[in-house]
Parts: structure tokens; C-alpha cells; sequence
């Protein structure tokens, strides 16, 4: 049964975790795949182990920026990533937590099984989130990632 706060998103993706690992944990490849085009980030900046930050700025095709800040949970490599905007820098409550964020990369026959799931605060926080088009948007983004890491 469905957890009724979650958005999941899973891809068999045809390169090994190490390489979606690194698009996840590396600055400059994550600026290349993070958000769906025409959106892009303006700036990315992460300190991936439990309780590093994770300070991304999304830009809109009209060069309007959107700070994204929080950290990180738990960091197992190339296995696990969960990720929080419940907190800023050093364990300072957001004004407005939204979800956390936990991926995994599982290996699967000739690849990886890549799982993203969203657990969001509250049932409105999802809806919100599946409205704002979470799966086209992330599934968009985990295609930009997979070319990317394909290129690693």
C-alpha cells in the first residue's frame, strides 16, 4: 500500500550506481541534471556526510532563482542518499520543512535500479508537490541524469 504522504519515482537505468552516485554527490555534475530544462541551477553546493549541506539554487528560464537548503541524513556511497530541508546549516530548523528526500541505487542486471522517493510533511505538502508536476519534472531530470552519467 502506497504511504499516503510519499511521491516515488523508479528507472532501471543502464549504467552502474558509481556514476549516479557521482552526479548526485559532485557539484558542477549535478548543475548539469538537476532540474528539468529549461530550468537550470544558478549554483550547487554540497557537502555530502551526515549532517553536510546541500545549498542548490534552481533558475527558471526567466533567470529567477529559487534557494533550496538543508542537509543531509544518512550518505551510504553509491548505495543511499536521504536528504532533509527540515534543516539549514548546522541543525538550524527551515522556517517551512516541505520532505525528505531519499534515494537509493540498487544493482539490477546490466545497471541500476535508481529510486527516488519524496516523504513530505503532510498530505497537502504531497499534493502540492504531485501538482507541481513531481513526476514528470523528476522523471525528466532523472533522464538527464542517466545521459549524463553515460557520458562518465
Amino acid at each position: 500500500m502506497a504511504e499516503p504522504r510519499e511521491l516515488t519515482l523508479t528507472r532501471f537505468i543502464d549504467v552502474p550506481r558509481e556514476k549516479l552516485y557521482r552526479c548526485w554527490t559532485e557539484d558542477d555534475l549535478l548543475k548539469q541534471w538537476f532540474v528539468p530544462a529549461p530550468w537550470t541551477i544558478a549554483s550547487a553546493r554540497v557537502d555530502v556526510r551526515p549532517g553536510g549541506i546541500s545549498h542548490i539554487v534552481m533558475a527558471d528560464p526567466e533567470g529567477n532563482e529559487y534557494p533550496n537548503q538543508g542537509i543531509y541524513l544518512e550518505v551510504v556511497p553509491n548505495e543511499k542518499i536521504v536528504f532533509t530541508d527540515a534543516y539549514t546549516d548546522a541543525w538550524t530548523p527551515s522556517e517551512k520543512p516541505f520532505f525528505t528526500g531519499i534515494i537509493t541505487f540498487a544493482d539490477e542486471a546490466g545497471g541500476t535500479r535508481y529510486t527516488a522517493v519524496a516523504r513530505h510533511w503532510t498530505e497537502a505538502d504531497k499534493k502540492s508537490h504531485e501538482e507541481m508536476g513531481f513526476h514528470e519534472g523528476w522523471g525528466k531530470a532523472a533522464d538527464q541524469m542517466a545521459a549524463l552519467a553515460a557520458t562518465l
